[in-house]
Protein backbone atom coordinates (compact mmCIF):
# COMPACT_ATOMS: atom_id res chain seq x y z
CA UNK A 1 0.00 0.00 0.00
CA UNK A 2 0.93 3.28 -1.00
CA UNK A 3 2.11 5.06 2.89
CA UNK A 4 1.13 8.31 1.77
CA UNK A 5 -1.54 8.75 -1.35
CA UNK A 6 -4.63 11.21 -2.22
CA UNK A 7 -7.65 9.47 -3.71
CA UNK A 8 -9.63 12.40 -5.77
CA UNK A 9 -13.17 11.86 -7.23
CA UNK A 10 -14.58 14.87 -9.46
CA UNK A 11 -18.43 15.44 -10.70
CA UNK A 12 -18.61 16.96 -13.96
CA UNK A 13 -20.54 18.40 -16.58
CA UNK A 14 -20.01 15.87 -19.60
CA UNK A 15 -16.97 13.40 -20.28
CA UNK A 16 -14.53 15.69 -22.56
CA UNK A 17 -11.81 17.58 -20.71
CA UNK A 18 -11.94 19.77 -23.62
CA UNK A 19 -15.73 21.42 -23.59
CA UNK A 20 -16.70 20.07 -20.41
CA UNK A 21 -15.96 21.55 -16.89
CA UNK A 22 -15.55 20.21 -13.08
CA UNK A 23 -18.53 21.11 -11.02
CA UNK A 24 -16.98 19.10 -7.79
CA UNK A 25 -14.30 18.16 -6.22
CA UNK A 26 -14.13 15.26 -3.36
CA UNK A 27 -10.49 14.40 -2.25
CA UNK A 28 -9.14 11.61 0.55
CA UNK A 29 -6.00 12.52 1.62
CA UNK A 30 -4.27 9.71 3.80
CA UNK A 31 -0.62 9.82 5.35
CA UNK A 32 -0.14 6.86 7.72
CA UNK A 33 -2.82 6.84 10.17
CA UNK A 34 -3.70 10.52 9.57
CA UNK A 35 -6.41 10.77 7.17
CA UNK A 36 -8.51 13.67 5.95
CA UNK A 37 -10.61 15.28 3.41
CA UNK A 38 -11.39 18.37 0.74
CA UNK A 39 -14.95 18.80 -1.39
CA UNK A 40 -16.13 21.54 -3.15
CA UNK A 41 -18.30 22.98 -5.59
CA UNK A 42 -17.28 24.57 -8.66
CA UNK A 43 -19.11 26.77 -10.59
CA UNK A 44 -18.89 25.35 -14.27
CA UNK A 45 -19.90 28.40 -15.73
CA UNK A 46 -22.61 27.08 -17.89
CA UNK A 47 -25.81 25.02 -17.96
CA UNK A 48 -25.12 21.56 -16.30
CA UNK A 49 -27.26 19.11 -18.13
CA UNK A 50 -30.94 17.70 -16.72
CA UNK A 51 -29.50 14.08 -16.79
CA UNK A 52 -26.04 15.22 -14.96
CA UNK A 53 -28.36 16.75 -12.33
CA UNK A 54 -30.49 13.51 -12.05
CA UNK A 55 -27.11 11.50 -11.63
CA UNK A 56 -25.71 13.81 -9.21
CA UNK A 57 -28.09 16.02 -7.69
CA UNK A 58 -26.35 19.15 -8.69
CA UNK A 59 -28.01 21.95 -9.30
CA UNK A 60 -26.99 25.25 -11.34
CA UNK A 61 -28.54 27.21 -7.90
CA UNK A 62 -26.51 24.82 -5.97
CA UNK A 63 -23.27 26.12 -8.02
CA UNK A 64 -24.31 29.71 -8.83
CA UNK A 65 -22.03 31.30 -6.12
CA UNK A 66 -19.17 28.32 -5.76
CA UNK A 67 -15.67 28.83 -6.36
CA UNK A 68 -14.28 29.15 -9.92
CA UNK A 69 -12.53 26.52 -11.17
CA UNK A 70 -9.16 28.62 -10.77
CA UNK A 71 -10.06 28.58 -6.81
CA UNK A 72 -11.16 25.58 -5.94
CA UNK A 73 -8.40 23.89 -8.00
CA UNK A 74 -5.75 25.88 -6.01
CA UNK A 75 -7.31 24.61 -2.51
CA UNK A 76 -7.25 20.98 -4.14
CA UNK A 77 -3.40 21.45 -5.09
CA UNK A 78 -2.53 22.85 -1.96
CA UNK A 79 -4.29 20.18 -0.20
CA UNK A 80 -3.12 17.06 -2.20
CA UNK A 81 1.08 18.33 -2.65
CA UNK A 82 2.74 16.18 -5.06
CA UNK A 83 1.08 12.78 -3.34
CA UNK A 84 0.10 10.52 -6.27
CA UNK A 85 -3.30 9.88 -6.85
CA UNK A 86 -5.76 7.18 -6.56
CA UNK A 87 -9.20 7.17 -8.57
CA UNK A 88 -12.01 4.40 -9.77
CA UNK A 89 -11.10 5.46 -13.58
CA UNK A 90 -8.31 8.17 -12.54
CA UNK A 91 -7.47 8.94 -16.08
CA UNK A 92 -10.71 10.46 -16.24
CA UNK A 93 -10.53 12.63 -13.47
CA UNK A 94 -6.90 13.26 -13.91
CA UNK A 95 -7.57 14.54 -17.71
CA UNK A 96 -9.80 17.40 -15.95
CA UNK A 97 -7.09 18.49 -13.67
CA UNK A 98 -4.20 18.97 -16.05
CA UNK A 99 -7.15 20.30 -18.99
CA UNK A 100 -7.67 22.95 -15.89
CA UNK A 101 -4.32 23.44 -14.55
CA UNK A 102 -3.04 24.00 -18.09
CA UNK A 103 -5.79 26.35 -18.98
CA UNK A 104 -4.84 28.37 -15.96
CA UNK A 105 -1.08 28.34 -16.82
CA UNK A 106 -0.23 25.89 -13.87
CA UNK A 107 1.60 22.62 -14.19
CA UNK A 108 0.08 19.02 -12.82
CA UNK A 109 1.82 16.12 -13.34
CA UNK A 110 1.07 13.53 -11.01
CA UNK A 111 1.58 9.76 -10.61
CA UNK A 112 -1.66 7.78 -9.93
CA UNK A 113 -2.81 4.03 -9.23
CA UNK A 114 -6.28 3.26 -10.66
CA UNK A 115 -8.58 0.67 -8.71
CA UNK A 116 -10.79 0.16 -12.22
CA UNK A 117 -7.69 -1.07 -13.40
CA UNK A 118 -7.03 -3.28 -9.91
CA UNK A 119 -10.23 -4.36 -9.92
CA UNK A 120 -10.50 -5.68 -13.75
CA UNK A 121 -7.23 -7.70 -13.26
CA UNK A 122 -7.37 -8.89 -9.93
CA UNK A 123 -11.51 -9.83 -10.33
CA UNK A 124 -11.54 -11.40 -13.10
CA UNK A 125 -14.66 -13.31 -12.10
CA UNK A 126 -16.97 -10.13 -11.81
CA UNK A 127 -19.65 -9.37 -13.85
CA UNK A 128 -19.64 -5.16 -13.37
CA UNK A 129 -16.46 -3.09 -12.16
CA UNK A 130 -18.60 -0.10 -11.76
CA UNK A 131 -17.93 1.77 -8.61
CA UNK A 132 -21.27 0.88 -6.98
CA UNK A 133 -21.38 -2.93 -7.80
CA UNK A 134 -17.69 -3.23 -6.24
CA UNK A 135 -18.42 -1.49 -3.09
CA UNK A 136 -20.95 -4.01 -2.63
CA UNK A 137 -19.23 -6.88 -3.10
CA UNK A 138 -16.88 -5.67 -0.68
CA UNK A 139 -19.55 -4.21 1.45
CA UNK A 140 -18.69 -0.56 1.91
CA UNK A 141 -20.95 1.96 2.76
CA UNK A 142 -22.02 4.33 -0.51
CA UNK A 143 -24.21 6.83 0.85
CA UNK A 144 -24.36 9.72 -1.52
CA UNK A 145 -23.11 8.05 -4.57
CA UNK A 146 -22.42 10.30 -7.37
CA UNK A 147 -21.41 13.35 -5.19
CA UNK A 148 -17.74 13.72 -5.18
CA UNK A 149 -16.63 13.52 -1.39
CA UNK A 150 -18.42 10.34 -0.71
CA UNK A 151 -17.35 8.69 -4.07
CA UNK A 152 -13.82 9.06 -3.03
CA UNK A 153 -14.26 7.89 0.65
CA UNK A 154 -15.58 4.42 -0.91
CA UNK A 155 -12.68 4.53 -3.28
CA UNK A 156 -10.29 4.79 -0.55
CA UNK A 157 -11.98 1.81 1.07
CA UNK A 158 -12.19 0.17 -2.03
CA UNK A 159 -8.04 0.35 -2.64
CA UNK A 160 -7.35 -0.46 0.78
CA UNK A 161 -9.61 -3.39 0.50
CA UNK A 162 -7.77 -4.76 -2.61
CA UNK A 163 -4.61 -3.67 -1.07
CA UNK A 164 -5.22 -6.37 1.90
CA UNK A 165 -6.47 -8.97 -0.52
CA UNK A 166 -4.36 -8.80 -3.24
CA UNK A 167 -0.77 -6.76 -2.73
CA UNK A 168 0.94 -9.60 -1.18
CA UNK A 169 0.65 -11.53 -4.60
CA UNK A 170 0.75 -8.85 -7.13
CA UNK A 171 2.65 -6.11 -5.44
CA UNK A 172 4.16 -4.75 -9.10
CA UNK A 173 0.16 -4.14 -9.46
CA UNK A 174 -0.13 -1.44 -6.49
CA UNK A 175 3.22 1.01 -7.55
CA UNK A 176 1.73 3.99 -8.89
CA UNK A 177 3.02 5.19 -12.54
CA UNK A 178 2.75 8.16 -14.38
CA UNK A 179 -0.28 9.65 -15.38
CA UNK A 180 -0.15 10.77 -19.11
CA UNK A 181 -2.73 13.23 -20.65
CA UNK A 182 -1.73 15.44 -23.79
CA UNK A 183 -3.51 18.40 -22.70
CA UNK A 184 -2.79 22.21 -24.97
CA UNK A 185 -4.21 25.25 -23.59
CA UNK A 186 -7.37 26.44 -24.92
CA UNK A 187 -7.77 29.34 -26.81
CA UNK A 188 -9.92 32.33 -24.85
CA UNK A 189 -13.70 32.89 -26.45
CA UNK A 190 -13.99 34.83 -29.93
CA UNK A 191 -15.02 38.33 -30.31
CA UNK A 192 -17.99 36.46 -32.77
CA UNK A 193 -18.74 33.72 -30.55
CA UNK A 194 -19.24 36.41 -27.46
CA UNK A 195 -21.07 38.51 -30.46
CA UNK A 196 -23.36 35.88 -31.49
CA UNK A 197 -24.03 34.67 -28.03
CA UNK A 198 -25.36 38.12 -27.02
CA UNK A 199 -27.56 37.90 -30.18
CA UNK A 200 -29.18 34.73 -29.41
CA UNK A 201 -29.87 35.48 -25.67
CA UNK A 202 -31.72 38.74 -26.82
CA UNK A 203 -33.41 37.16 -29.59
CA UNK A 204 -34.90 34.14 -27.39
CA UNK A 205 -35.38 36.44 -24.44
CA UNK A 206 -33.20 34.48 -21.73
CA UNK A 207 -30.61 36.12 -19.59
CA UNK A 208 -26.82 35.52 -20.78
CA UNK A 209 -25.04 32.73 -18.80
CA UNK A 210 -22.94 33.56 -16.31
CA UNK A 211 -19.27 33.78 -16.94
CA UNK A 212 -19.19 33.64 -20.55
CA UNK A 213 -16.68 35.92 -21.19
CA UNK A 214 -14.03 33.56 -19.22
CA UNK A 215 -14.92 30.26 -21.44
CA UNK A 216 -12.76 29.26 -23.60
CA UNK A 217 -13.16 28.82 -27.65
CA UNK A 218 -14.78 25.15 -26.65
CA UNK A 219 -16.66 25.66 -23.96
CA UNK A 220 -18.63 28.45 -25.67
CA UNK A 221 -18.87 26.12 -28.90
CA UNK A 222 -20.28 23.57 -26.69
CA UNK A 223 -22.40 25.99 -24.92
CA UNK A 224 -24.00 27.76 -28.32
CA UNK A 225 -24.98 23.72 -29.45
CA UNK A 226 -26.82 23.50 -25.76
CA UNK A 227 -28.71 26.17 -26.39
CA UNK A 228 -29.62 25.73 -29.95
CA UNK A 229 -30.43 22.37 -29.03
CA UNK A 230 -32.74 24.21 -26.24
CA UNK A 231 -34.20 27.06 -27.43
CA UNK A 232 -33.80 26.47 -31.58
CA UNK A 233 -31.77 28.77 -33.80
CA UNK A 234 -32.35 32.48 -34.71
CA UNK A 235 -34.09 32.80 -37.46
CA UNK A 236 -32.96 34.87 -39.68
CA UNK A 237 -34.80 37.67 -42.72
CA UNK A 238 -33.57 36.13 -45.58
CA UNK A 239 -33.70 40.31 -47.09
CA UNK A 240 -34.21 43.52 -45.80
CA UNK A 241 -37.26 45.64 -46.65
Amino acid sequence: MLDAYVVVDLEMTGVHPKVDAIMEIGAVKVQGERVETFQTLVNPNREIPERVTEITGITEEMVKSAPTVEEALKHFLEFSGDLPIVGHMVQMDYSFLKQAAVNLGMKYQRDGLDTLFLSRKLLPELEKYTLSYLTEYYDIDLEGHHRALADAMATNILYRSLCTEFEEKNPKDFKARPLIFKAKKQTAITVQQLRYLKEFTKYHGIEMPEGVENMTRSEASRLTDQLITKYGAMIRNSHQE
